[in-house]
């Protein structure tokens, strides 16, 4: 009999995003203000002990800084090597191999590797039926429910009512409720404060966005005692280096303000692109995080991506979401990248309409799947 690899795995493969240089990357929704000054410092600052000796096992100077800048008790915190550390440790802790993974979709890709990663189901509801009826996530008894919160790829947010009533359905002793918080800094509201108090709710959040810290990859999660310490025991130890560990604790404490000034800019620069788009009769859909999300036609994402690659951009394609169909995420940026894109696209737009290619399909009205609540 043959052992290895897992017959489960057939289906993976790895992650081989487009990468490509360019001079104006807006593809990965990192923080393209650059990282945080103090996280910085902090890093050119390390002696020779951070990097010849072992991390502590589980980053308690990390702890103390999360416990500082959200309000939150040591006990209800674990960390990881970036947010898919997090959901992948919280995933195998859940239940024994054989449960399943509900998610409202679309929803971040990951999201279903990680769950086959860990012998588990996953299971796709359509964004629309789960905001129409939250139970929809809880039917057939999962062991795990995920929210991504303002949703990835694209960008709508659920509703805190709607949040609420799938909380109080999963009770004490229903499936965890995992909500994905990676955009939360960018939508001005957040569950971390108060996870602790309920008993089957895990938020998790990265450093990768507003804090500028993609390339040091720190994830944490805030939950009940209860269910830190598993999610935690799942982890393992020395999962953040202290060179990552340093800098995330200089950015956490953010001594001048870096992180409100960079997201209120974001913020700005995101109502300002969506107002650009639709002047040029394009239908991008509301968003709640660093990133718009506009509906292309029907098999056209990936020539609008190589498109705007010819003309010095990138962009994020997505082919055949789940009610969504194709369509491009645009990740916020300073404003003269944001022009060099509209110049890009504005180009291939104008391509497209003489050639009568279906890249003018961004023109035709989107599936928007839900609500930006």
């Amino acid at each position: 009999m043959t052992r290895f690899p897992r017959s489960d795995y057939g289906a993976l493969d790895l992650y081989r995003p487009d990468r490509r240089p360019v001079p104006v990357d807006l593809s990965d929704n990192t923080n393209r203000w650059g990282a945080h000054p103090d996280a910085l410092a902090a890093v050119r600052s390390a002696d020779e002990g951070t990097l010849t000796r072992y991390p502590d096992a589980y980053a308690r100077d990390l702890h103390a800084a999360i416990q500082r800048r959200f309000g939150v008790p040591a006990d209800t915190i674990t960390t990881g090597c970036g947010s898919d550390d997090i959901l992948d440790s919280t995933f195998r802790a859940a239940g024994p191999a054989g449960g399943a993974v509900h998610f409202a979709g679309p929803t971040f890709s990951m999201v279903e590797v990680l769950a086959r990663m860990n012998g588990r189901t996953a299971v796709e509801v359509p964004w629309s039926r789960a905001l129409a009826d939250p139970d929809k996530l809880l039917e057939n008894d999962p062991d795990v429910v995920y929210v991504c919160r303002p949703n990835n790829p694209t960008g709508l947010q659920a509703p805190r009512a709607w949040l609420d009533s799938l909380l109080g359905a999963a009770g004490s002793t229903g499936p965890l409720i995992v909500l994905d918080e990676a955009y939360a800094d960018f939508a001005g509201e957040s569950l971390v404060r108060q996870a602790p108090a309920h008993p089957r709710l895990l938020v998790v959040r990265t450093l990768s966005k507003a804090y500028g810290l993609a390339g040091c990859r720190v994830g944490f999660a805030v939950g009940s005692p209860e269910v830190a310490r598993e999610v935690e025991k799942s982890r393992g130890p020395y999962k953040v280096s202290q060179i990552a560990a340093r800098a995330a604790v200089a950015a956490l404490n953010d001594a001048d303000g870096w992180v409100p000034r960079t997201t209120s800019e974001c913020v700005t620069n995101r109502e300002r692109l969506s107002q650009a788009l639709h002047e040029r009769g394009l239908t991008p859909l509301p968003s709640c995080a660093n990133f718009v999300f506009l509906p292309v036609a029907k098999g056209s994402a990936h020539a609008w991506n190589l498109a705007l690659r010819d003309r010095g951009v990138a962009v994020r394609p997505f082919s055949d979401l789940c009610e969504a169909g194709d369509g491009l995420r645009i990740s916020m940026a300073p404003w003269p990248m944001l022009e060099r894109f509209l110049g890009a696209l504005d180009q291939v737009i104008e391509k497209g309409i003489e050639q009568g290619a279906m890249l003018t399909g961004a023109r035709s009205d989107p599936q928007t799947a839900g609500s930006a609540g």
